[in-house]
């Protein structure tokens, strides 16, 4: 970690950051050169990312955020902000929990109530945390918001419904984003992802589509390896890879767009 990072000198807020996919970014950002802040709903696993971070060299802060809370997400990218001297990245992974809405469960088997969890927590964080990271954005004249979402985005297989719905939302927020405030020289991206296996929520949607088809959770993570185009399934550091170039100027150039790193799970 140091000075010579594609994201050396910049300020990166990372929301859900004591998750897989969340952990992986926030290293990755701070591998790159960036200082970063990270929050989740409780410190315990945040805190053991940042400690990983700052054991190898790197400058994490943790906070303790719901996301979801408008009021609250205002007050601590506010604080960030006026502690930082600006905010450069926001990068929101935050989502819902499988038992929740049960990923990978047949859409004429889905209750009205699960498949709205991702709307009222993915998507709702989403937008929060856009905003309310927009406007110190603004204010200095430049800034990266990134949006992580899946596959499903762009159906391609059952049992998705529910966070495709969300991942879709999300992707046209990010583009209205983009409409809005690339003027003032604020960037707005989308990263389109397949399953990650190596993240808890893909092990718990496995076992899930496991059941529903009656075979083996192994079975379910080698059908999706093999429905991509690369016969390969991404892992969390590849999607990290992927979140650090577009946070960086060397993709100054993309805004209003979503980097499809599918391994070709989906085209478009």
């Amino acid at each position: 970690m140091g000075d010579l990072g594609i994201l050396a000198g910049k300020h990166a807020l990372v929301f859900g950051a004591g998750g897989s996919l969340g952990a992986a970014v926030a290293a990755e950002f701070a591998a790159d050169g960036a200082e970063v802040f990270l929050s989740g709903r409780s410190a315990a696993n945040v805190n053991d990312v940042a400690d990983r971070i700052n054991a190898a060299g790197g400058t994490a802060h943790v906070d303790v955020v719901d996301a979801c809370d408008a009021s609250a997400v205002d007050d601590y990218v506010s604080e960030v902000a006026s502690r930082a001297g600006g905010i450069d990245v926001a990068c929101n992974l935050i989502g819902p929990r499988i038992a929740e809405y049960r990923n990978g469960t047949p859409i004429l088997d889905l209750p009205v109530d699960l498949f709205m969890v991702p709307q009222q927590t993915m998507l709702r964080s989403q937008f929060v945390t856009a905003q309310a990271c927009a406007r110190p954005m603004v204010e200095q004249g430049s800034g990266v918001l990134i949006f992580v979402t899946g596959s499903p985005a762009r159906p391609h297989g059952p049992g998705a419904a529910a966070v495709g719905a969300a991942f879709a939302a999300t992707e046209n927020l990010m583009r209205t984003l983009a409409i809005e405030l690339g003027s003032v020289g604020v960037r707005s991206v989308g990263l389109r992802i397949a399953a990650n296996p190596d993240t808890r929520t893909i092990q718990d949607t496995t076992l899930v589509i496991a059941e529903h088809m009656g075979v083996s959770q192994e079975a379910a993570l080698a059908r999706l390896e093999a429905s991509t185009m690369l016969q390969t399934s991404p892992r969390t550091a590849d999607t990290a890879r992927a979140a650090a170039f577009l946070a960086s100027d060397r993709s100054r150039m993309m805004t209003g767009t979503v980097m499809n790193s599918s391994a070709g799970a989906v085209w478009d």
